[in-house]
């Protein structure tokens, strides 16, 4: 048996804040020897503006605080630990004038050890009814280049963001890979997220005969921005097996990871596939 847990948070701009919040939702959680923890999107900083954003970055590439924060949070706690995402500075090109920031989801083993990441490929530049009503990730944001399957002992884990969500092919990329499991930290907006989010959600986990992980922000953030939550966990026949609606805090459940593949004998899908998707990536 794995535990898969998501935390649900309302990130503020301050660092230290988050740090202390993740560590007192992670005192509740129950712990078991193979846990797997998912943070959301921007989990060490957000309600502020992007610009605000790369400063962290470009303040975080001299002292490594983000990540050496998060990696003593796995060791301590001893799970691995999908640190949903931090700004990363993206190394400058010189044919562009702008300096940008990864957006950067980071996997750390029980030990503190940092063994995978995957920057974000898909960005959010689009216009929602909403208070903020209009979205330009790439202003500030470096889209990513590659797809990443990580070995964490127990299981195989792809990583997603957010925004990705909404692109299949990604997520077959990954199972193709050999994803057991894919984590998908976010910052859904509202209005998107109560459109779409399960649904989507529920067919990432069923197109793809996996365990979806969903860690999201959540409620009224200090820019205004609405988030919409809803952190769960979906099995690879599409159960919602654990869910928190709103608030700061939780969803655990322990899993049987043999069942993908029970599942997967008895609904063969992959080995029907007529298709062999081939994800194309920014460069």
């Amino acid at each position: 048996m794995a535990r898969l847990t998501a935390i649900q948070l309302n990130s503020v701009t301050n660092v230290d804040e988050n740090l202390a919040k993740i560590r007192k939702i992670l005192k509740e959680v129950p712990q078991t020897e193979q846990h797997l923890v998912v943070l959301p999107e921007c989990c060490l900083f957000f309600g502020g503006k992007d610009q605000e954003q790369l400063l962290l970055a470009e303040q975080d590439q001299q002292n490594q605080k983000l990540v050496a924060a998060l990696a003593s949070i796995a060791r301590d706690f001893a799970v691995t630990l999908v640190a949903g995402t931090i700004p990363v500075l993206a190394p400058t090109n010189k044919s562009k004038a702008l300096v940008k920031f990864y957006n950067r989801s980071c996997v750390f083993s029980p030990a503190g050890q940092l063994i995978a990441s995957y920057d974000k490929i898909h960005l959010f530049d689009v216009k929602v009814s909403d208070k903020t009503k209009a979205y330009r990730e790439s202003d500030h944001t470096q889209a990513g280049s590659h797809t990443t399957v990580a070995n964490i002992g127990f299981a195989q884990l792809g990583l997603s963001v957010c925004y990705d969500l909404r692109f299949p092919e990604l997520y077959r990329q990954l199972q193709q890979q050999g994803a057991d499991i894919i984590t998908v930290p976010s910052a859904f907006t509202k209005v998107t997220g109560k459109a779409h989010w399960h649904v989507l959600l529920q067919a990432r986990a069923i197109e793809n005969q996996v365990f979806v992980i969903a860690a999201g922000q959540e409620g009224v953030h200090q820019n205004g921005r609405e988030t919409w939550g809803h952190s769960m966990i979906i099995s690879p026949w599409g159960d919602i097996l654990a869910i928190k609606d709103v608030g700061e805090g939780f969803v655990s459940a322990e899993v049987e990871l043999s069942n993908i593949a029970r599942i997967r004998a008895n609904m063969p899908v992959a080995t029907h596939n007529q298709f062999n998707v081939q994800l194309k990536v920014p460069k």
